[in-house]
């Protein structure tokens, strides 16, 4: 099992959208094959700054989400949202 862990940085005056849209991302994650969890997390110190962890049963898995039709209708517009790009790092799950 893998962790991904991913920090978005929303765009002072988009982060209500910029939380909607990765709150739909995550409820089309929840149904593809091999999904495990998803933990999202808002920064105390930065509002702007919004963080999942996702796991999932395999890294080809998660690739294959990466590269499905719903993730793209799921992330359609998040360009726009993001003051910076995302950094993502995946992880092995302890255990």
């Amino acid at each position: 099992m893998i962790g991904v862990l991913t920090h978005h940085w929303a765009k002072a005056d988009k982060i209500e959208e910029a939380k909607k849209l990765l709150d739909g991302n995550g409820l089309a994650q929840s149904k593809a094959p091999g999904f495990g969890s998803r933990e999202t997390l808002y920064s105390i110190a930065d509002p702007s700054k919004i963080t999942t962890l996702v796991t999932w049963d395999s890294n080809e898995i998660y690739d294959a989400w990466r590269a499905s039709p719903e993730r793209t209708v799921a992330m359609a517009g998040a360009g726009e949202l993001w003051a910076k790009p995302p950094e993502s790092e995946r992880f092995q799950v302890a255990g």
